[in-house]
């Protein structure tokens, strides 16, 4: 399991980033000027190259990754539309969840749909309600409580709620009536905006083993 196949993997073509005029070679700095290469820095030319040479793969791998993509759903459907046409029947869920496994029982796809949850008004009322909580309980509130209201109504750079945050506060059992209407508008306040679908590949190396994650995310590879 520890052998790894060779790639052949190409980058994506891109421009060398230089410029030919009546002769001379420029490169075109980030306020769109025209500098002689002769002047830029060999420093700023190792850079641009390293890169140019780095946005090639990444551009590849994408293409890459979007092809792969299209081709796990190609290639699933197919095998239901067999089974569909042979037994009447699809692998899965309800929502599309699905498994399927190699014969021998070392390879496994896994299909998952996940809802995609957005807050309404409702969600105010809830942050009104939990900051009155805090703040009659003022020194009695463990800092960890604190923090996590803190980070639920804390928005991000694209202005969305933490919704991880969120999900905390609803697995927090506390008696306090005005808690419990908190999370009754919290669980008002979730609509369903959408469906997200991921596949997940693991492999292992016998039978009984543990499932090793197939790893197809750059930041966990």
């Amino acid at each position: 399991m520890t052998n790894q196949p060779s790639s052949q993997f190409e980058p994506a073509p891109i421009p060398d980033g230089r410029i030919v005029m009546n002769g001379n070679i420029y490169m075109k700095d980030a306020k769109g000027g025209l500098i002689p290469v002769d002047l830029v820095k060999a420093q700023d030319q190792l850079q641009d190259e390293t890169v140019r040479k780095i946005a090639g793969y990444a551009l590849a791998l994408s293409a890459q990754m979007a092809r792969f993509k299209a081709h796990v759903f190609d290639d699933i459907s197919a095998f239901e539309a067999i089974l569909e046409q042979e037994y009447g029947a699809t692998i899965g869920g309800v929502k599309g969840n699905k498994t399927l496994l190699s014969y021998d029982g070392l390879f496994k796809v896994q299909v998952s749909v996940a809802d995609k949850f957005d807050f309404g008004p409702e969600l105010q009322v809830a942050k009104g309600l939990l900051d009155e909580c805090m703040n009659e309980w003022s020194a009695e509130a463990p800092a960890e409580l604190r923090a996590i209201i803190t980070n639920a109504f804390n928005t991000d750079k694209e202005g969305q709620i933490n919704r991880a945050e969120i999900f905390k506060l609803l697995r927090l059992e506390i008696l306090d009536e005005r808690w419990q209407r908190a999370m009754k508008a919290i669980r008002d306040a979730m609509r369903v905006v959408g469906t997200a679908t991921y596949v997940r590949c693991y492999q292992r190396p016998m039978q009984d083993a543990k499932w090793q994650y197939i790893t197809i995310d750059l930041a966990k590879a």
